[in-house]
């Protein structure tokens, strides 16, 4: 098992339990888009990316917060595996890491 897998997995369960309600507005407002017609899909799926940005940027503090408590070799190792991390388990948010 990789350095920090343990952790970032915990970080990632945390993050999800602390943000149920923003995941769960994700998951609808992507599913809005998918159904919205030509008309709303660019409404649709700009609401959507606004909830991306917003749990993107929620897990990066949480990186970032981690990281800064490391020395700067080991950072950015966190850091890569962090984000690895995230793009396997949250894909949509993994892009604005």
């Amino acid at each position: 098992m990789r350095r920090f897998e343990d952790l970032i997995e915990r970080q990632i369960a945390i993050f999800c339990e602390d943000n149920a309600d923003l995941l769960a507005a994700c998951t609808a407002a992507e599913r809005a888009y998918d159904r919205a017609g030509a008309d709303e899909a660019e409404e649709r799926y700009a609401a959507f990316l606004e909830l991306v940005e917003e749990g993107s940027e929620a897990l990066a503090d949480l990186r970032d917060t981690y990281a800064s408590t490391l020395d700067p070799e080991l950072a950015s190792t966190y850091e890569r595996t962090f984000d690895e991390e995230v793009a396997r388990k949250l894909p949509a948010f993994g892009l604005g890491l």
